[in-house]
């Protein structure tokens, strides 16, 4: 899960809510939030159509493919928090791990009680700021690994990405500007 990916690319608090929400509901639930958590809920079903169709994604997937197959894609995500991570200044990212937090805390009302329990670790171990580290991106493919019910958890997955490391960020690089695009075009719907 590219958890400081979805957060990021929000244009509202609200937006943030709903983008975490995806993950942790029902289908048949995302109608049941007021309009602009809803909005983030969209926003994260059109990055992961979007991510999923880009021709970058497919190639960074070969990288993890041949340990995970179809879980590449789970892979790439997380490592391309990394290379976003370190995309941006240091401050930025510190206050936008901040605001996450945040946000999600004035927010608890609309969370289910699974993701509140991910959120206090999440806070306190602060996942967001430290995917910029190599132990923090080990540590959250990690958390996919003991997730994933047909994976061996020690399936070397972290040395692929310490291997092809130069090569996901060539896909990283190619791939974020058009989704920021997209992102942005989604959100003008948004508006009108």
């Amino acid at each position: 899960m590219n958890f400081l990916a979805h957060s990021y690319l929000t244009f509202s608090d609200e937006q943030i809510v709903g983008q975490f929400l995806e993950d942790f509901i029902r289908n048949k639930d995302r109608f049941s939030f007021p309009k602009k958590i809803g909005q983030g809920i969209t926003l994260h079903r059109a990055i992961d159509t979007f991510t999923d169709a880009h021709q970058e994604i497919h190639e960074a997937k070969k990288v993890f493919s041949p340990l995970v197959r179809l879980y590449a894609g789970a892979f790439v995500d997380v490592s391309f928090d990394y290379f976003l991570a370190n995309s941006l200044p240091d401050k930025t990212l510190k206050d936008h791990s901040q605001r996450v937090y945040r946000v999600l805390r004035n927010h608890e009302m609309f969370l289910p009680e699974n993701f509140l329990r991910m959120l206090n670790h999440m806070e306190k171990d602060n996942w967001l700021y430290n995917y910029r580290e190599d132990w923090g991106i080990k540590f959250s493919i990690q958390n996919v690994l003991n997730k994933a019910k047909y994976l061996d958890k020690d399936t070397a997955v972290f040395d692929a990405f310490l291997k092809h490391k130069a090569q996901l960020q060539v896909h990283f690089d190619a791939f974020f500007p058009d989704l920021l695009e997209e992102v942005q075009r989604i959100n003008e719907t948004f508006n009108h």
